[in-house]
């Protein structure tokens, strides 16, 4: 059972909850039920919210795999919390710093766990082939 991966599948679950609950949030405050009624506030909380939801389920996934196929579990927790701390900054980022070399780095906070786990799955995967 890949245990690690389902620790930080239900914890990055609950992180999102209040990633949620801000758009509502705002969109209640503005107004504005659809799109982002040109609202920069309401625009961020949207593409930090979206930008979540875009990348955590393929990493969980590809770890999920990793996981199955023996990736050591220093491994896992590492690249698990890489990805916690990479969602949580990028989205931190989202909300306070315009587009730039900061919020690059923490999206390969994120990238190098997608991309690791998937590689670490797929070598495992072609090596028993």
């Amino acid at each position: 059972m890949p245990e690690i991966s389902f620790f930080f599948g239900a914890l990055l679950a609950l992180v999102q909850v209040p990633m949620t609950l801000a758009v509502g949030l705002r969109r209640r405050a503005v107004g504005v039920s659809f799109l982002d009624g040109g609202d920069d506030a309401l625009l961020r909380k949207i593409r930090g919210h979206a930008n979540f939801t875009e990348t955590v389920p393929i990493t969980i996934i590809a770890m999920v795999a990793a996981e199955m196929f023996g990736a050591a579990d220093a491994v896992l927790w590492a690249g698990g919390g890489l990805l916690v701390f990479g969602r949580l900054a990028h989205y931190w980022a989202m909300m306070k710093i315009e587009a730039g070399a900061v919020r690059f780095a923490l999206m390969l906070c994120t990238l190098i766990p997608m991309a690791g786990f998937s590689i670490l799955a797929l070598f495992e995967y072609l090596s028993r082939a």
